[in-house]
């Protein structure tokens, strides 16, 4: 656990711009102010805000960091606190299951819930500390040019209906949270390109379904092919106690069209891939009728970012996935952000120097998320799916026949160990906390 940063002397006057209203722009706002700067703007090009995607866990590392920053009892009132991951071989054979969260040892819950209920969250707690004016909607960042200082100058554009505008400013620092397609990204790291794709599609959505048909429990199943990941993410509610279930399938396809590489919200019909998942059911859980009891479904390549050497260029970094999008899974596109988020604030906090303070930002998150990337790119502890069915393609009566415990165990561990997300490392307590300023006394009268 590192030292407790003491808050930065000029926090009061310095003025940093946050690039990207989503889960890492909005917590940077939220963690920048916690430790003393309340000079924060967040750009966001959405004029309104939406209900981005489906469903995500967060790691008890990252619902450490939230509640830290006094969130967890509202993201609580909308989220589930999950319990148990199962993996499943495709003939439906119990590969491993393990507890999460509270019951596997940690301080903080793993927590499953709606991304827009997190958006929401977050948005209005950054509204309430930091007022209405530091959340800005409609603004686009369309470029970055370092000035001699190592500031930025920092190209806007702002939509209200048919009339663009244009404008530029020059903060103390500007933070790229603008997502997989960033453009601080891209104006740092030029000719870049699209996101990779590695031939993969996902499609995701949300039901509401009754809880006695969903399970309590989060499980990931298929092959090395194919694969479902299926978890509710709410509790009972309602005369017919109905729960809302996240899932996202994945499956190779020939191709797909470049635009769509990084488009999160290609609404496509169940009907177009149901197909593929007739008959599969794990644990008592249909997927089919998991599947039609869905209100829309999404589509979208499963696409990452090739890790870079550099993040940080004079008072300009990255976070988030515009730092190190990874493929999802081990639940930590989110998660990783708001570590960030936090590790830049407590950075910031420590160093008189902001572009020092972004180079130890960096030097401290970089490598871990890269190694996550990676990680994720070998499927990460999914990868026991593939073993399963390699191994015995047509399924398994003892999977420790199949499967040592020894080698299961070791794939969860060692990708637990990659982010220092085991529990001893977890339950130690934030490492970004920032002490609060000691009141200034004043003199005593001589006596």
């Amino acid at each position: 656990m590192t030292a407790v940063a003491p808050p930065y002397p000029d926090a009061g006057l310095l003025h940093v711009v946050v690039a990207g209203g989503g889960i890492a722009g909005l917590t940077a706002a939220l963690a920048l102010h916690a430790a003393g700067f309340d000079r924060v703007t967040v750009v966001e090009s959405v004029r309104a805000s939406r209900p981005v995607g489906a469903g995500l866990n967060l790691m008890p590392a990252a619902v450490r960091e939230l509640d830290a920053l006094g969130l967890l009892p509202r993201l609580e009132a909308g989220a589930l606190r999950t319990r148990e991951l199962r993996y499943y071989h495709r003939s439906g054979g119990l590969i491993s299951r393990e507890p999460r969260g509270l019951g596997a040892g940690y301080r903080w819950p793993q927590l499953s819930l709606h991304r827009a209920h997190l958006q929401q969250v977050l948005a209005e707690a950054v509204r309430e500390r930091l007022g209405t004016a530091a959340l800005v909607s409609g603004v686009r960042v369309t470029g970055v040019e370092p000035l001699a200082d190592g500031r930025p100058r920092v190209q806007l554009v702002h939509r209200d209906g048919a009339v663009r505008g244009r404008a530029s400013l020059e903060p103390d620092v500007l933070v790229g949270a603008d997502g997989i397609r960033s453009a601080v990204r891209a104006a740092l790291n030029p000719g870049e390109g699209a996101p990779p794709w590695n031939g993969t599609l996902i499609w995701r959505g949300v039901s509401r379904m009754p809880a006695r048909s969903v399970g309590t429990f989060m499980f990931i199943a298929g092959d090395d092919r194919q694969k479902a990941v299926v978890y509710p993410m709410s509790t009972p509610s309602g005369p017919f106690r109905e729960v809302l279930v996240n899932w996202a399938l994945a499956r190779p396809v020939g191709e797909t069209d470049d635009r769509y590489l990084g488009d999160w919200n290609r609404p496509v019909p169940v009907d177009t891939f149901l197909h593929h998942y007739e008959g599969w059911e794990f644990g008592g859980v249909s997927v089919p009728e998991v599947l039609r009891a869905a209100t829309a479904a999404h589509e979208y390549p499963m696409v990452d970012r090739e890790p870079l050497a550099r993040w940080t260029h004079g008072r300009t970094t990255l976070i988030g996935d515009a730092a190190h999008a990874m493929y999802p899974i081990g639940s930590n596109g989110a998660s990783q952000s708001i570590l960030d988020a936090r590790a830049l604030a407590h950075s910031l906090a420590l160093h008189r120097d902001p572009a020092e303070a972004l180079a130890a930002y960096e030097a401290a998150r970089r490598p871990v998320t890269t190694e996550l990337q990676r990680a994720g790119r070998r499927l990460g502890p999914e990868v026991v799916i593939n073993l399963a069915h390699q191994r015995a393609p047509h399924g398994f009566t003892d999977i420790h026949q199949v499967i040592p415990a020894a080698e299961l165990a070791d794939i969860a561990e060692r990708y637990a160990a990659t982010g220092a997300a085991e529990p001893t490392t977890v339950n130690q307590g934030s490492p970004y906390d920032v002490r609060p300023a000691e009141p200034v006394l004043p003199a005593a009268a001589p006596r």
